[in-house]
């Protein structure tokens, strides 16, 4: 809160980048060696010699590897790809084996094609002029943390970040942060998508990216959003009205028989097609929505799925059951590292067609 910045703190700030690896205080901007030192050959030490690195074809790089105890507090990444989903992002926290956070880097950054420019005004998330990518989402630890990115294609991309960080003593109570990635394509008839699952433990739910690809025509978003809480089983304890609802819009985000986009602190939708018919099959949509003011708090347990759901026939009045292709990242705070996500897709099964 902005009241915060009027008060005294045992905070040490530091910063992990391609200019400081290690974030050690008095060693940033050293190399003499980098990806700018072609650049700055006429300058030297300290003049931007290494603002970048390459993650390799089919490899694996570490952003960032810390000990000891504190919290991020901003991540600012971007990259060369040409498309999305050509990198994987995982962030390890306190030595955990399996990752608290496994998802695309374009994904978890609420833009999972990333081949255009939008600009999303989030308060956590942010994609500003051509395609820096921002969170600002705190994740703490109590002995380090781990950032990786695989890079699944065959060709070697440039990656340029900074990741702020702050030393500082956390709170006992202080949660773990997490996210995951999910795709189904295309989702069986009559089945929900599934955003979350088999999560244990006391948290709260604070986030939800979908990139949704619409199969048929007419409007597609009637479907309901549900939280079963706390061993729940048939029926959610909390069930919303309706896709757009969600997302803080409302009747089919049309306004005068387009759909408009937006971006706003918390809720936010784009439409990633050139077709000008607004019911024509195939955009695809980015969806945020950020439970800042209201997270949904869960004492052991939390599973969220959504319907895939539209109408019938132009006059028809019915409901239809689609068969969408939908990719989610949910967002959330728990005590516990031990939950296990199911495996990534194949890079094949990643690709947006």
């Amino acid at each position: 809160m902005f009241h915060d910045l009027t008060l005294q703190k045992d905070v040490e700030s530091f910063s992990i980048s391609p200019e400081n690896p290690t974030g050690e205080r008095g060693k940033g901007g050293m190399a003499t060696e980098g990806g700018g030192a072609h650049w700055a050959r006429d300058l030297g030490q300290g003049w931007k010699i290494s603002p970048m690195i390459t993650v390799e074809a089919n490899a694996t790089a570490v952003l960032a590897h810390v000990c000891g105890e504190g919290a991020i507090k901003h991540i600012w990444i971007g990259d060369t790809a040409k498309a999305g989903r050509a990198l994987i992002l995982r962030i390890y926290f306190d030595g955990q084996e399996n990752p608290a956070v496994c998802a695309p880097l374009s994904d978890f950054f609420c833009k999972a094609d990333n081949t255009d420019f939008r600009q999303i005004n989030s308060l956590l998330v942010c994609h500003n002029p051509r395609k820096g990518m921002n969170c600002y989402f705190e994740m703490p630890y109590r002995k380090g943390f781990r950032i990786e990115l695989e890079n699944v294609r065959s060709e070697p991309f440039q990656v340029f970040y900074q990741i702020d960080c702050e030393r500082k003593k956390v709170p006992e109570n202080a949660l773990y942060f997490h996210a995951q990635f999910r795709r189904v394509n295309p989702l069986p008839h009559k089945e929900v998508y599934t955003i979350l699952d088999n999560i244990k433990g006391n948290g709260h739910y604070v986030g939800t990216y979908l990139y949704w690809g619409v199969k048929s025509n007419r409007w597609w978003g009637e479907g309901e959003i549900k939280f079963y809480i706390d061993g729940d089983t048939d029926f959610p304890s909390i069930c919303g009205t309706g896709t757009e609802d969600y997302f803080g819009g409302a009747w089919n985000f049309d306004v005068d028989g387009k759909y408009t986009e937006f971006s706003g602190p918390y809720t936010g939708m784009f439409k990633n097609d050139t077709n000008k018919d607004i019911y024509r099959c195939m955009p695809y949509f980015d969806l945020y929505r950020w439970h800042i003011q209201d997270p949904v708090y869960f004492k052991k347990d939390l599973r969220v799925t959504i319907q895939a759901l539209g109408w019938r026939a132009k006059g028809n009045g019915a409901y239809r059951a689609l068969q969408d292709d939908i990719s989610s990242v949910a967002y959330w705070y728990s005590d516990s590292l031990k939950d296990v996500y199911p495996p990534l897709p194949e890079k094949e099964f990643l690709e947006i067609d």
